[in-house]
């Protein structure tokens, strides 16, 4: 069973290793337990645990700082728990001053979490992509910064300073954060809602030797480019964050109203995963030799 397997590099080293390899590293949003298996089983080399899509799935209302650190850490805690990839995480805010980030540090390090971007967005933040954002004052996003890298215990903990200053103070004001939060000891720098493919290279020429995250979210201020495109703009690793998460949401949606209107599923069934499909993404076959193993006559 996923959870019980001992990998042989920490989770924390070969998420930091795939983030300094020179070729790019596409990661795909989950939200749970399953959608975590899910990507693995497409071949994902790391899970990435969207923020927006936990808080919707979460309590159903949209990205606006409502869900909690305990939250966003039990969610995690499942996910790395069902699989043998790195799983790195949203960590909004940091929820609340640099005494709450260095507990939210230690949280999802305990959880077995290889990494998380933090923010510099005022409490409560919203998705990067909406409107009306504000953000924090420089300084008191470094010291934010100083006190996720001084609480993790793993210095291959990857912390990743993400800001959302292009939308509230212009791209140069962006440029001059992230620099300071480089300073402040970040390991990877993510510049959230650039607008262009433009602004997107100069982020790649303006910190080349820095690993660079970017944001592929459907409908929001960046324009859609592919993983290669990315690379050769200088980035190392691409979120697609909610991307399963709408998938499933309108895959849902188009069932539900099929049944409520007809009375039956029959008219989707080619759209749904077998009973077979469904045994094997769950590990039904090693969940049946475990009981037989500890079986009693």
């Amino acid at each position: 069973m996923a959870g019980s397997r001992v990998a042989e590099m920490a989770a924390t080293t070969r998420f930091r290793e795939l983030l300094e390899r020179s070729e790019i590293l596409p990661a795909m949003g989950g939200y749970d337990a399953l959608s975590a298996r899910l990507i693995e089983r497409a071949g994902g080399e790391v899970v990435y645990m969207s923020g927006s899509s936990v808080s919707t799935s979460v309590h159903g209302y949209p990205d606006v700082g409502l869900t909690t650190m305990t939250e966003m850490v039990d969610r995690a805690r499942g996910m790395v728990a069902a699989v043998d990839v790195p799983v790195f995480c949203d960590a909004d805010t940091g929820y609340g001053n640099p005494l709450n980030v260095r507990r939210t540090v230690e949280e999802y390090e305990r959880a077995g979490v290889a990494g998380i971007h933090v923010e510099d967005q005022t409490f409560p933040k919203k998705c990067g992509h909406f409107e009306d954002k504000s953000v924090v004052p420089t300084g008191e996003m470094v010291g934010k910064l100083r006190a996720a890298t001084d609480a993790r215990e793993d210095e291959a903990f990857v912390v990743i300073a993400r800001t959302d200053a292009r939308a509230v103070e212009g791209f140069d004001a962006a440029v001059e954060r992230a620099e300071a939060y480089l300073d402040a000891g970040a390991d990877a720098l993510f510049v959230e809602a650039l607008e262009s493919r433009e602004e997107l290279e100069r982020i790649g020429e303006a910190f080349p030797d820095v690993p660079l995250v970017a944001n592929m979210t459907e409908g929001g201020k960046t324009p859609l480019f592919t993983a290669s495109e990315f690379e050769a703009m200088g980035y190392d690793a691409v979120l697609f964050p909610a991307t399963g998460f709408k998938a499933a949401a309108k895959a849902m949606e188009e069932l539900y109203a099929e049944i409520a209107e007809t009375g039956t599923q029959k008219g989707m069934m080619d759209r749904l995963v077998t009973w077979e499909g469904r045994n094997e993404i769950t590990g039904l076959d090693d969940v049946v030799e475990l009981e037989e193993r500890y079986a009693t006559e």
